[in-house]
């Protein structure tokens, strides 16, 4: 995996909105006019739909009724994990008279180059959830990705634990090795289940990363695992719901589902239901609306031609420089605080609890 390390630099609290607005920046980050002579028009660019449900179920709804409230122009296009069609509505967001433009880019490549662009034409920029390493964006807005994996760490050594298993076999299947935040994850779970390799507590099983986060490509390098091990792995370290379902549908194929922890990370339905159900261990929660309305704020200052102080910066170690950041906390959730969830709005009641799953998330607490 690429092993570019993205590192929080703490200039205040946790900024977790009322972001305070500053005069111009001239920090280097080559910031733009964007709002002089112009009217505020925002464009966005999604990744896909799917590596997961979240992009189009609930960034694109939390964004739209942020810029509506606003009253701003604006345009939300998915790129669906093709870099020439992310290329190419970057280029008509650009002619179509954009002064903002917000992208979670398919890999840093082909993120900088519509960044760079982007700046050229005097059009501001945001990365938004991942980072462009070597990028222009003058603001980074996501959650804290290696906080992200060291809470799938902690789950999965908790539901371990709670089998009582002894010296257990334990299987990365980490997310896309072009996604920075991919590898702050790993970071984070390292961080955890490392030392107990180390120490002889756990045993480190295969490890893959699957390109563009496909759960059917990670079903199939899940299926090899396990062929490899002779059925033998004991905990699933699964980068996101969509690649730990990937997994439970082969543990369910060798009836070891729900004898076999798997993690997870987004708390999209089908993450939950697993869950429910139990044959996912847990999953991360972030709370994409904070991710939306905190970057929305931004894109609609930047847009106005206004520039808002965020009180954190991260480090791009190929850029070599510091970005403005806005880095939110995620959540840990285990079968018992899936209410949390569905009390927070991120997911409805009548889309959880269909079917089998009703019973399952009264009792669950699920009201």
């Amino acid at each position: 995996m690429r092993r570019g390390i993205l590192t929080a630099v703490t200039v205040g609290l946790l900024v977790t909105g009322g972001l305070t607005a500053c005069g111009d920046d001239d920090s280097g980050t080559g910031g733009t006019d964007a709002g002089s002579d112009k009217k505020a028009k925002i464009g966005v660019i999604l990744p896909d739909s799917k590596s997961s449900g979240r992009w189009e179920n609930a960034d694109r709804k939390f964004l739209e009724a942020a810029f509506k409230a606003a009253g701003v122009d604006y345009t939300i296009q998915n790129a669906q994990d093709d870099k020439n069609q992310f290329q190419t509505i970057a280029d008509q967001m650009i002619t179509g008279g954009v002064n903002v433009l917000m992208i979670v880019n398919l890999d840093s490549g082909t993120g900088k180059a519509v960044l760079d662009k982007a700046k050229s034409q005097g059009v501001a920029t945001i990365d938004y959830d991942r980072l462009t390493l070597g990028g222009s964006a003058e603001y980074y807005v996501s959650f804290d990705n290696e906080v992200v994996g060291k809470l799938q760490g902690e789950g999965l050594s908790k539901c371990l634990t709670d089998k009582g298993v002894q010296k257990p076999v334990v299987a990365y299947l980490n997310g896309s090795p072009t996604d920075n935040n991919a590898t702050l994850f790993k970071n984070g779970y390292d961080s955890v289940l490392k030392p107990k390799f180390d120490s002889g507590e756990y045993v480190k099983g295969p490890e893959q990363s699957v390109p563009a986060w496909d759960p059917a490509q990670g079903a199939t390098l899940f299926e090899q695992m396990l062929t490899q091990t002779g059925g033998k792995i004991d905990g699933v370290l699964s980068a996101n719901d969509g690649l730990g379902n990937a997994v439970i549908s082969v543990l369910k194929k060798n009836k070891l589902n729900g004898k076999v922890p798997v993690t997870g990370q987004d708390a999209d339905v089908q993450g939950l239901q697993n869950i429910l159900a139990g044959d996912q261990c847990m999953t991360v929660y972030k709370a994409v609306k904070q991710e939306a309305d905190a970057a929305a704020e931004l894109a609609i200052a930047l847009a106005k031609g206004e520039r808002k102080e965020t009180g954190q910066k991260v480090k791009d170690p190929e850029g070599n420089r510091e970005v403005p950041a806005v880095l939110l906390t995620p959540k840990l959730i285990f079968k018992e605080n899936v209410k949390d969830v569905v009390a927070d709005g991120y997911v409805t009641k009548e889309a959880l609890c269909t079917g089998a799953y009703a019973k399952l998330c009264t009792d669950a607490g699920i009201s």
